[in-house]
């Protein structure tokens, strides 16, 4: 029944479209060189059951635990502005009781289990996932299953959850991070629903009402866009019969017929200020419009991200950073951190850096960051590009320790691209990328290219 899943039709043809040797995959030689951690790595069984919905796990022997969850391809993305935050209200509302349970029986379920339930909502998917010893996979996704399809979204929950939500929405718009990168995604992509934030609008928590949310489930939780992931003490034969036990049921389609449409990535651009004279420190977001998880660009991102790094004046690295990007933050004692990010999405991506700056040094700090973004498209080096191909391998290996990275990354990728790539996959692609390659990149990018930009603070000094 288990099988290795086939390209998706849309990463099939993000392949046909590829004509830089950086999209293809390095030739058999180069891949016998990969140490054996990497060629006898676990493989990832995939099946789809009759109802599109796809079960994908990796086995590790000897493992005592596993986790088991299921990914969505729900997200903030596919709400109009009127429903804005539903997939979110969501999250809240599976935990508060099913048709079975109480809240309390759940609760008390899981902590007998010696269990973990979680979930989270981005812009894209919706996950809930349990981690549990390896006699209690069957019971974990019955419980997953019983969540989902079988909530009450009672309406005294739901006015109670308000309430919870707001609070949520009162912390988070505590964190200067969080703020800007939605400030910076609402002037990137103003209009459209990649724009608005997960949590949705003050006006909507408070309006959404329990039909509202129904629809969304009805619309949106159909099995060819779930997939059931598991990984660790996971026998995939099981877990497929334990799917199709609990989620055959799931249709196929929408009540109606009608599969909700994704709605277009388009970017505008723009800057996005908030001024505050009293405050000593900026927190500014700079980026450019980049590219797809599938695009053929995708892997030279990876280490132009690598290439500019991070850095953390609280940290004892200083100029000794092999970025120059760092050392020139550290050397001339500019911003208090610096993060560069890559953030993909299915149609759309961006990247930039994020800083964190004395209000007196704002200029001098987005000085150096323009240039060394510029900087990749004429001077940068073989050396880096080596080094960053180093960096991303160690990274991506890192992410996957531990059974919740493996379980979220078969999750994710099969949503993404419609199958998981092997670490001698990856490190192919990694490999395959050139110096000139980066600099293409950077330059179509980068290059005479308009950033959308969102800062917070004291930023009277930004440009």
């Amino acid at each position: 029944m288990a099988s290795r899943s086939a390209l998706s039709k849309v990463a099939q043809a993000a392949q046909r479209q590829q004509s830089r040797a950086f999209s293809a995959v390095a030739t058999a030689s180069a891949s016998s060189a990969f140490p054996d951690y990497v060629l006898k790595a676990p493989t990832t069984d995939v099946s789809t059951l009759g109802n599109g919905l796809r079960v994908g796990s990796e086995t590790v022997a000897g493992a005592e635990t596993a986790t088991i969850g299921v990914w969505i391809d729900a997200g903030s993305r596919y709400e109009t502005a009127e429903n804005n935050g539903t997939s979110h209200f969501l999250e809240h509302m599976a935990f508060k009781g099913t048709s079975k349970r109480t809240q309390e029986q759940l609760e008390l379920e899981i902590e007998n289990m010696g269990g973990h339930l979680n979930a989270y909502t981005s812009r894209e998917q919706t996950a809930y996932f349990a981690k549990v010893f390896k006699q209690d996979v069957g019971k974990a996704v019955e419980i997953i299953s019983d969540i989902l399809l079988n909530s009450t979204v009672a309406e005294d929950a739901v006015e109670r959850e308000r309430e919870v939500i707001l609070r949520e929405m009162s912390e988070v718009n505590k964190n200067q991070e969080e703020l800007v990168l939605d400030h910076l995604h609402a002037t990137a992509f103003q209009g459209t629903s990649l724009g608005r934030t997960i949590l949705g609008s003050e006006e909507n928590i408070r309006s959404l009402t329990r039909d509202d949310l129904m629809n969304y489930i009805s619309t949106q939780y159909t099995a060819p866009r779930m997939v059931v992931a598991g990984a660790g003490a996971v026998n995939h034969q099981e877990l497929c019969e334990l799917a199709d036990t609990h989620f055959g049921g799931l249709p196929s389609a929408p009540k109606d017929g009608v599969e909700i449409a994704m709605e277009p990535a388009v970017f505008t651009g723009g800057d996005y200020r908030v001024k505050f004279n009293s405050d000593d420190t900026a927190h500014i977001a700079v980026a450019f419009p980049t590219a797809s998880w599938t695009s053929e660009h995708a892997f030279p991102l990876m280490l132009m991200q690598n290439i500019l790094g991070s850095y953390d004046r609280a940290h004892g690295l200083g100029k000794n950073h092999a970025s120059h990007l760092c050392q020139d933050i550290a050397e001339n004692e500019l911003a208090l951190s610096v993060n560069t990010f890559n953030t993909c999405y299915k149609d759309a991506g961006l990247f930039g850096v994020y800083a964190v700056s004395p209000d007196n040094k704002v200029d001098d700090t987005m000085w150096y960051v323009m240039n060394n973004l510029i900087r990749l498209v004429h001077q940068v080096s073989d050396a880096e590009v080596e080094r960053a191909k180093v960096s991303l391998k160690a990274m991506m290996l890192m992410n996957l320790d531990g059974n919740n990275n493996v379980a979220e990354d078969i999750g994710r990728s099969l949503l993404n691209y419609g199958r998981r790539m092997t670490p001698a996959e990856i490190f192919s692609r990694i490999d395959a990328v050139t110096t000139s390659d980066i600099r293409a990149t950077a330059s179509k990018f980068f290059n005479d290219q308009d950033p959308a930009i969102a800062a917070v603070g004291g930023i009277h000094e930004l440009p």
